[in-house]
């Protein structure tokens, strides 16, 4: 974030005493800062006061839950690497964000929570909707601040956003007391930061780290590149590109990643890890060498950490330190940023001597093993459900967001992204009640797109309310419900591990069968809940499809209708999202059918 200057500070508040909750929005402006996902309560009115008099300059859109808003906020950020702004009130209110927050740590997403607190004569007494969020939220958030004076506001929200946005991004929560709100003074935005723990280098690698790469890329036979989130946060899809014209190295990437690579390249592998592709998790375990870009070594790529990739010689490239040799040693460490890294590395690189017969395999196992369903199943398979909405929508300026459960993984798999900053899922986290406030923040960011939440029917009644944000503030998103009445995922772990013994994850009647499995995978005609009357309560237009004659008009109806729209495609609940590799397992135990 660039510093502000004292000849670009508004002169309206020069030298004039102004109140801490105007300060604190002026400092957001100065930054850029232009959409709030903001709900009120008694101690955060001034500040939604102040946002009525910057409303020609900062949208405020008013989600239905706090949750809602923080995700909407990630919505926002994640579809455009910049801040995501969300606040809500003290006690309950702060409390609702902490799980956008802790997924935004997760997911290293920009963000900043602001939280109205009770005033500071009466903290620690327990007063109405009083809770110590700094403390609730300390382990969830790359920093926090508790203000208490407001000479202290125009600084404090500085530093929040430069330690937000810089080094490796994450959330930040500033909780302001409401008399500290109320309380006036001369604000000074360019107030030197004191941020003495806080060291942002945002460095290249060395001549020597360089030339050491070089010599391992032009050795190897086998070479595999790991591209995950830090690829799309340091801006570097280009560079990524670019490298692997140049060295012919294939590229995996972790559900944080896809978009880094455009998925219908051939030297694509898809995703990597326990529902990644055959191929990609077949070259990781043959690969001799594999470059690590901006990745975590997440445990739902690893397995067993041990046997992962343990024939290759380990380069990995991480912007922040802690990372580095936590989970998987590496032969080469780079701590350094991913983008400077990949443009030093371009200028210099040479390709490896031959990788016909890497190539030649890769190519078998792509045959082999594809992603796939089958064609001939007489309803409507969600893999199949995407697969049409990816054809019906891959010339557009598509933004993909999703729930998290079965369905997430198969848009994963099925829906090929071409460009970074389109795909918004949970991965981190993965928490259920994402997908639609999620796709309304990156609406309200990209508002000629066509933002589409591939949701589940779990995952949608999580956060369900914000189809009112949609609606009332105008944003037309749509959503493609594949509905099989269960929760899909941990449906398919009983199967696996349990003995399909049903416990709790039927979501409609008990009384109905189908709760003890019993059915024939085809959800019921008698539906619970109807969500096309729901939606409709909501003013979305919506349609419910069972037929598979009936989807690709679906399809086309919700995508060109102008306002939000939700299909509600009925889909079984047997179908098991494949491949897999069992938690804590290796390649060697993957399961295909």
């Amino acid at each position: 974030m660039a510093t502000i200057s004292a000849e670009t500070q508004p002169k309206a508040i020069d030298k004039v005493p102004i109140s801490g909750a105007d300060i604190a929005i002026q400092t957001l402006v100065n930054h850029g800062v232009d959409t709030v996902f903001a709900y009120p309560g008694g101690a955060s009115i001034p500040l939604h006061q102040s946002l009525t008099r910057f409303r020609d300059r900062v949208r405020v859109i008013l989600p239905r839950h706090e949750q809602g808003g923080g995700f909407a906020a990630q919505g926002y950020a994640r579809s455009t690497g910049r801040l995501g702004v969300c606040m809500a009130t003290s006690g309950p209110g702060a409390t609702n964000l902490i799980t956008p927050i802790a997924d935004a740590k997760l997911d290293s997403v920009p963000m900043l929570a602001i939280t109205g607190q009770v005033g500071t004569p009466v903290i620690g007494t327990d007063a109405f909707q009083e809770t110590p969020i700094v403390e609730v939220a300390r382990s969830v958030t790359k920093h926090h601040y508790l203000v208490t004076d407001v000479a202290d506001v125009a600084r404090v929200f500085r530093e929040a956003i430069h330690v937000a946005t810089t080094g490796r991004p994450g959330p930040v929560l500033i909780d302001l007391p409401k008399n500290v709100q109320l309380a006036r003074t001369v604000p000074d935005y360019n107030a030197p930061m004191q941020l003495p723990g806080y060291r942002v280098e945002d460095r290249a690698a060395s001549a020597e780290e360089i030339d050491a790469l070089c010599a391992l890329i032009r050795r190897a036979r086998r070479p595999v590149i790991y591209a995950g989130g830090g690829v799309i946060a340091a801006g570097a899809a280009e560079e990524l590109y670019e490298l692997v014209r140049k060295t012919g190295i294939p590229v995996a990437m972790t559900l944080m990643g896809l978009g880094a690579y455009p998925s219908e390249e051939p030297l694509s592998l898809d995703l990597l890890g326990m529902h990644g592709s055959v191929y990609a998790n077949h070259a990781v375990n043959e690969a001799d060498l594999l470059i690590a870009l901006g990745v975590r070594f997440d445990d739902r790529v690893t397995g067993k950490v041990p046997e992962f990739a343990k024939r290759a010689a380990i380069v990995h490239v991480e912007i922040d330190p802690s990372e580095i040799n936590k989970v998987k040693g590496a032969e080469l460490a780079v701590n350094a940023n991913v983008k400077h890294v990949l443009t030093q590395l371009n200028r210099v690189v040479e390709p490896p001597e031959d990788l016909a017969d890497w190539h030649k395999q890769i190519a078998a196992w792509k045959q082999a093993d594809p992603f796939h369903y089958k064609p001939d199943f007489g309803g409507i398979l969600s893999q199949y459900a995407i697969d049409e909405l990816w054809r019906l929508t891959r010339d557009r300026d598509t933004v993909i967001a999703t729930g998290v459960g079965q369905h997430q993984m198969w848009a994963a798999q099925f829906y090929k992204l071409r460009r970074p900053r389109r795909w918004l899922s949970s991965a981190g986290l993965g928490t259920m009640g994402f997908g639609l406030p999620a796709a309304l923040g990156a609406k309200a960011a990209h508002p000629d797109a066509l933002v589409v939440d591939i949701d589940g029917d779990g995952s949608l009644q999580m956060n369900i309310q914000e189809m009112a944000t949609a609606h009332c503030e105008k944003l037309p998103v749509k959503v493609l419900l594949l509905n099989n009445m269960h929760l899909g995922m941990v449906v398919q772990w009983e199967d696996r591990f349990h003995q399909a013994n049903r416990a709790h994850t039927y979501l409609g009647s008990i009384d109905d069968p189908e709760a003890l499995g019993q059915g024939d995978g085809i959800t019921p005609e008698v539906r619970y809940p109807d969500f096309v009357a729901i939606a409709r309560g909501f003013q979305w237009q919506a349609r419910s499809v069972r037929d598979k004659a009936e989807l690709l008009d679906g399809l086309r109806e919700m995508i060109d209708a102008p306002g939000p729209y939700l299909l509600d495609v009925q889909v079984p609940y047997q179908e098991h999202v494949l491949p897999m590799i069992p938690a804590g397992m290796t390649v060697g135990e993957l399961i295909k059918e």
